[in-house]
């Protein structure tokens, strides 16, 4: 891991970065503590700025602190994954439409090749490789529409999302022989500059999503 104690300059940001993104590749997991010692020796840099950092964490809800325990990745209910999945279904459905109005040819190409190597398979078993290349291809999308607020915005729900919910799937929430599809349908839409249409393929993806977690919901009310 790289040192950062001999850069001074912006070293909160740093450390909240670093840290941010052991949540996003799922280095620390959901309801891990944070191992506050061992994360400052090995960045070598002092505790301050890392508590800091994840002081700033936890402000985004992507840790959270218990009294006299520390730090830990925060774990959502399923309950809170579909608020986040219905906040996800509008703002996104905004950056396809966005990004279908202003697409380039070459990045039409690069957003079509994200899923390539799948794109024949009937039977996705790589389920790391295609959560990579799902949120590779959402954070594209949201980056192509040019919206810095959204992009903002988008990238800690797009965490939560990706990395929080469903352990054995790599945090998909619907198996990836089922999304290509929807994923196919949303880059065709933006790639044909059809705003209207890339918008409602968008929100129709995250719909099936909150239909699951709905499911699991009312499946776990029964016993």
């Amino acid at each position: 891991m790289k040192n950062l104690g001999a850069e001074y300059e912006n070293l909160d940001q740093k450390v909240y970065q670093v840290v941010k993104d052991l949540i996003e590749n799922r280095t620390l997991l959901p309801g891990q503590k944070i191992p506050q010692e061992k994360l400052a020796r090995e960045l070598g840099i002092s505790r301050t700025p890392l508590i800091s950092a994840l002081k700033f964490l936890e402000h985004e809800k992507l840790v959270q602190v218990q009294p006299r325990r520390g730090f830990f990745v925060r774990q959502f209910t399923t309950k809170e994954m579909i608020g986040i999945f219905e906040i996800r279904e509008v703002l996104e459905g905004l950056a396809a439409r966005r990004a279908a109005q202003c697409i380039t040819d070459e990045d039409c190409k690069t957003l079509s090749r994200i899923f390539s190597e799948f794109k024949h398979q009937k039977n996705i078993t790589d389920i790391s490789a295609y959560s990579r290349a799902d949120r590779k291809f959402h954070t594209m999308i949201t980056k192509i529409a040019s919206r810095e607020f959204l992009s903002a915005m988008l990238q800690t729900f797009n965490i939560i999302s990706l990395a929080y919910q469903n352990v054995p799937r790599e945090g998909l929430i619907r198996h990836p022989d089922d999304t290509m599809k929807d994923h196919a349908k949303i880059i065709e839409a933006i790639c044909e500059r059809e705003p209207e249409k890339a918008e409602n393929q968008m929100k129709e993806h995250f719909k099936k999503s909150i239909d699951i977690l709905g499911q699991q919901i009312d499946e776990s009310s029964i016993y």
